[in-house]
């Protein structure tokens, strides 16, 4: 287990799931929740963004609404590896705004992707015009979305 998670309490971790539900809430609000007075629970708040257990506020927004609810997981192999070419791939894969999630996976391919696309056919010419021009890609294997079953953003704790 991590050290640094055993120094946190459970006032700590209930402070964690709550902002987790809602990041919006004030520390009064946060504070009604926990059982506890707002000075104590502004004070863990900031030691625990000081901390790094919060890496950022966000809002979730509709992919729908949005004309990108086209998502595909993309596994990637690439044709050779080593760490100079890990590292371009992966600072490539940062300034792709469709690639919304990398990771460095273990198995029969080295990456998996999470891009979200309007449709099809965009996702055809990404393929094609983005992805393929990525030196040392080997092969590609799409995996489309047919339906959102479960999509938590959380962390359980």
């Amino acid at each position: 287990m991590n050290a640094d998670f055993e120094k946190l309490d459970k006032v700590d971790l209930q402070i964690l799931r709550t902002l987790q539900a809602n990041a919006r809430l004030t520390t009064k609000e946060v504070a009604a929740q926990v059982s506890l007075s707002s000075t104590p629970v502004f004070e863990r708040w900031k030691r625990l963004e000081a901390g790094g257990y919060i890496k950022r506020y966000i809002a979730v927004l509709d992919a729908e609404k949005l004309n990108q609810g086209f998502v595909v997981f993309c596994n990637v192999k690439m044709s050779r590896m080593s760490r100079d070419i890990a590292a371009d791939f992966a600072r490539r894969m940062k300034e792709i705004p469709e690639v919304v999630e990398c990771y460095n996976i273990s198995g029969g391919f080295d990456y998996l992707l999470k891009i979200h696309a309007p449709h099809m056919k965009y996702y055809q010419e990404f393929i094609l015009n983005i992805l393929g021009t990525v030196e040392n890609l080997g092969s590609l294997e799409s995996v489309f979305v047919m339906d959102t079953v479960k999509q938590e953003y959380g962390i359980p704790l």
